[in-house]
């Protein structure tokens, strides 16, 4: 029987080791794999951005990153923009999943985000491998549907989507890097190694979200503008 207690990282590690923590649990090597043995089976445009996900995937889940989350609230920040602003649309070039609009998506994402961070909630996803997937595979799948409605959507349509997902993510973060105290009990003690404490650790985060956090979705925005615009040309030639 799978104990599900506990953090799927594992315990937070000491700032002298967490580089070595990588995470070799073979059923999430057996799903990266069947993931590249998927990806392989695309086409030559989709397959490169399908391995590209499953490479970031890699560092969120199998590199130190993963153990590093459960010491600092700032890493997790940094691991939940990877799944929701790298991973999420690559996964979407790659095979763009959902029929919803960007507007149906962009809610679902911010209610996943805003959901999973709320304080019991976020805690006990820390300490429960169970909890600890749902979070990550619901925040995964709304981000693909999302970046999917809007990669497909009019050029319009597609930028009112990354402003509003650009302005929730820096709305939490702000709230984050104001709040009076620490709002996270699984990282009340895990920052003392790294020489901070708990509340700076959740400022450093909400910076993360905040400026870092944007930025790709802002790429995204001049992505977009100049692959449709190079359509036009091709077009128009």
């Amino acid at each position: 029987m799978i104990e599900v207690s506990r953090s799927y990282c594992g315990p937070a590690p000491a700032a002298d080791a967490w580089w070595g923590a990588w995470n070799g649990d073979p059923a999430l090597i057996a799903v990266l794999a069947m993931g590249v043995a998927a990806a392989l089976r695309l086409t030559p445009d989709r397959r490169r951005y399908g391995l590209a996900a499953l490479g970031v995937l890699a560092v969120a889940f199998v590199s130190p990153l993963c153990a590093l989350t459960t010491a600092l609230f700032t890493a997790r920040s940094v691991h939940h923009i990877v799944l929701l602003a790298v991973a999420a649309p690559l996964l979407a070039l790659a095979r763009p999943a959902g029929r919803g609009g960007v507007p149906v998506t962009l809610t679902a994402t911010t209610a996943m985000l805003w959901l999973w961070h709320v304080p019991a909630i976020y805690d006990r996803a820390l300490s429960n491998i169970a909890f600890y997937w749902i979070m990550q595979l619901g925040l995964l799948g709304a981000g693909w549907s999302f970046w999917s409605a809007t990669l497909r959507a009019p050029i319009p349509v597609a930028f009112a989507g990354l402003v509003g997902a650009t302005a929730q993510m820096g709305l939490l973060g702000a709230l984050l890097t104001f709040a009076p105290r620490p709002l996270y009990a699984a990282h009340l003690a895990s920052t003392i190694s790294y020489g901070i404490g708990p509340l700076r650790d959740q400022q450093l985060a909400g910076l993360v979200m905040w400026l870092p956090g944007m930025l790709p979705f802002a790429l995204a925005a001049g992505w977009i503008s100049a692959r449709r615009w190079g359509a036009l040309v091709r077009v128009a030639a």
